[in-house]
């Protein structure tokens, strides 16, 4: 399964995705800014190098096999914590992986910088794209188990701390 937040940047999509990577067995966080930066680091100095991760046709490439490769590898659940606005750039990244098996796409919604294009995005599509969570009114905690509910998963148990041997 591949559990993809998008949310403005600085939303908590990385909070999200850590809290989500704690509570679900064997997860693991995939974030394609790492295929970003190592882009970025490549073409430093070139004249294709490119300002937004989503611009450059080769992220999204990579993205697709990057995100794909640890579901096919260890079967996930996969959290990916990325801001993508553009629909075309969107489906491009999510036909892939959709041929890839397992995803499911978790959208939410954050009041940060960006929000008014984040906003417009999600109304004009988003929602049919996935399912949009609107936690600009919770907490990290409240945002996780509502991601979890939506998933049809629970948390699990916290685990006590360890007691303190008596002296």
């Amino acid at each position: 399964m591949i559990v993809w937040l998008n949310g403005p940047f600085g939303g908590g999509n990385t909070t999200l995705a850590a809290g989500l990577c704690r509570s679900l067995p064997g997860a693991m966080v995939a974030d394609p800014k790492a295929v970003g930066d190592l882009l970025r680091s490549t073409l430093a100095g070139h004249a294709l190098r490119f300002r937004d991760y989503e611009d450059p046709p080769l992220w999204r490439q990579l993205t697709g096999v990057f995100v794909a490769g640890p579901v096919r590898h260890a079967g996930g659940p996969v959290i990916v914590p990325m801001t993508v606005l553009n629909p075309g750039y969107t489906e491009e990244i999510f036909t892939r992986l959709r041929q890839a098996g397992g995803f499911r796409v978790a959208v939410r919604a954050y009041r940060r910088r960006r929000a008014p294009d984040y906003h417009r995005a999600a109304s004009d599509w988003m929602h049919a794209n996935g399912h949009v969570i609107d936690i600009s009114a919770l907490t990290p905690e409240q945002a996780l188990h509502t991601a979890l509910d939506h998933l049809h998963l629970t948390a699990p148990a916290r685990p006590r701390p360890p007691e303190t041997p008596e002296a």
